[in-house]
């Protein structure tokens, strides 16, 4: 039986360790979770690093299997996972309903927090968003740039912030409330898959993982988790 070694970003963290003790089971397989920003796994990549799966943005993976960095066979699209808004626990919801809603809900904000651009495609759109909402210069020394993985949820659970900005899957927390998802004009959707490294030893159990996770019969823990189903 082997021993995977999974590089993931933070978005399907708790669908895979819900899903962890099922597969490795059933497998006997044994896996080793790496779980970081996409700017930190993609320097991972760069030097080397002996992954067995690669679990990104399908268009990472894209650009790795033209590289040869990962296979085509047994790539799978594990879900959809959307920009979402949260408060802390308790505390007012916005109105996000429209881009001029959400404008309005940001600059009223005594500060937000979402992750640094250019380390999270989530923290890239931000950045991104609030030069094109035209109020950079206004939220400058308002905005904490802190992923979920690495201090976000704390920043608005403990009121630093009072609204951030993440992908669903990684606020699902008590002690935070859902606002609700970005309107779908500034919305970015990122679709998450997984691929076996063209490296790894163990090519069959890195495909038979991600068959697992991919399964339909996990979806319902997909959802939960706050990922949609991958478009057919």
């Amino acid at each position: 039986m082997a021993k995977l070694r999974i590089l993931s970003g933070g978005a399907p963290k708790d669908v895979f360790l819900k899903l962890t003790p099922q597969f490795e089971t059933q497998s006997g397989h044994k896996l080793d979770y790496v779980f970081a920003v996409m700017s930190a796994l993609r320097e991972m990549v760069a030097a080397g690093d002996a992954a067995d799966v690669l679990v990104m943005p399908t268009n990472i993976l894209d650009a790795y299997q033209k590289d040869g960095i990962a296979r085509a066979q047994g790539r799978a699209v594990l879900g959809l996972v959307s920009i979402n808004a949260v408060v802390r626990a308790g505390a007012p919801k916005p109105d996000l309903s429209t881009p001029d809603t959400v404008r309005q809900a940001i600059m009223a904000a005594r500060a937000i927090a979402h992750a640094t651009p250019g380390e999270t495609p989530s923290g890239t759109h931000m950045g991104k968003l609030i030069e094109t909402l035209g109020i950079a210069d206004a939220m400058k020394g308002k905005t904490i740039h802190r992923s979920a993985l690495r201090g976000g949820i704390e920043a608005v659970s403990g009121g630093d912030a009072d609204i951030g900005f993440y992908p669903k899957s990684e606020v699902l927390d008590a002690r935070l409330d859902l606002v609700g998802p970005l309107p779908a004009a500034i919305q970015l959707t990122t679709i998450y898959g997984a691929a076996v490294a063209a490296k790894s030893a163990t090519p069959e159990a890195g495909a038979a993982f991600i068959a697992f996770m991919a399964d339909p019969k996990n979806r319902t823990v997909w959802t939960a988790g706050g990922f949609d189903p991958p478009v057919k």
